[in-house]
């Protein structure tokens, strides 16, 4: 019997410490969650106002008909037209709901990030508490992030590009564009153009958070060996933050840029001018006839521009203020 009552005080003790323990990791996990949604909220609205008249210009030089002369020859002679034709105001064109998608994305990014980590250190990579997954697996979880926000985000960026294609002061409201999808396609017609979202987000977040792990890894490294320190225990300057946002930025934007191409192209369409509704694959090979590789790059350099300074809040905003409320 005296054997045994250490093993059963033990079982007792475990049995009663569970609980705590398990209450207090799901409080943990619940504040983490509530942390990405909220500090992702503020970046991406943030990130939204800096990028948006550059959005506008992509969109415009993404979306101009294949089978008429192209109405502008590039980013700056659509900022120019924009501007004469509108004023500022009008590459601000439709930014209601894109600051509300801004947002939406950008929270689900950042806690969809977090969860599929967590579901990637249960189930495939076995590491110990408190470390950090390898690389190869960080991105994978940008992917699952990115794949999940998709499904989300499609219905907000065709009303969104409806808008922004207008080059006249008498745009359509966010309300008179999904009244007018809806009431033609129903339901179904908010996920137009789904596939390119799908593959840009997937691809691109991958690369997106792949990129600003692995600059950040590398500085943090760097500045370690330099001061004989640890890397967890190096914070890095604002300037190094803000580069390694940028460079993530600009991954996510040049890698998978084609996929966004025929998304625009798809969502700013009823239908193409030989009267088949556009898909993925039919637009593409389109494209590709009439412009080349070209035409599913076209509007890529101020892309990929305006998606630095963009891309460096939000990870400078989303990790100060986890390091503030931390």
């Amino acid at each position: 019997m005296d054997t045994k009552t250490p093993n059963s005080l033990a079982e007792v003790g475990i049995m009663s410490e569970t609980p705590t323990a398990a209450l207090t990791k799901v409080q943990e996990q619940g504040s983490e969650a509530f942390k990405d949604i909220a500090f992702g909220s503020i970046a991406g609205t943030v990130g939204k106002i800096v990028e948006y008249p550059f959005d506008t210009v992509k969109v415009r030089l993404q979306s101009q008909p294949d089978h008429l002369p192209l109405r502008y020859t590039g980013p700056l002679d659509c900022f120019r037209q924009s501007v004469s034709q509108d004023g500022l105001r009008g590459l601000y064109r439709g930014v209601s709901a894109p600051l509300f998608g801004a947002a939406a994305e950008t929270a689900c990014l950042f806690w969809s990030y977090s969860v599929a980590q967590d579901v990637l250190k249960r189930t495939v990579v076995k590491v110990k508490d408190g470390e950090d997954l390898p690389l190869g697996a960080l991105i994978t979880a940008g992917a699952m992030s990115g794949g999940l926000t998709a499904t989300i985000l499609t219905p907000i960026e065709l009303v969104k590009c409806r808008m922004q294609v207008s080059g006249s002061s008498a745009s359509p409201s966010p309300l008179t564009v999904i009244r007018s999808v809806f009431g033609r396609e129903g339901v179904r017609g908010f996920w137009r153009g789904h596939t390119g979202t799908f593959l840009r987000e997937t691809g691109g977040t991958a690369a997106w958070f792949g990129a600003w792990e692995a600059t950040t890894l590398f500085s943090k490294t760097r500045i370690a060996r330099a001061k004989n320190i640890q890397a967890a225990e190096v914070t890095l300057p604002l300037s190094q933050q803000m580069l390694c946002g940028a460079i993530a930025g600009m991954s996510y934007n040049f890698l998978f840029y084609p996929a966004d191409t025929i998304k625009s192209k798809i969502q700013t369409g009823e239908l193409s001018h030989t009267g088949i509704k556009p898909t993925f694959l039919g637009t593409g090979r389109e494209l590709w006839r009439i412009h080349g590789l070209k035409g599913l790059y076209r509007g890529c350099g101020i892309t990929v521009a305006r998606s630095a300074p963009s891309s460096a809040l939000i990870f400078t905003i989303v990790s100060n203020l986890k390091e503030a409320f931390a």
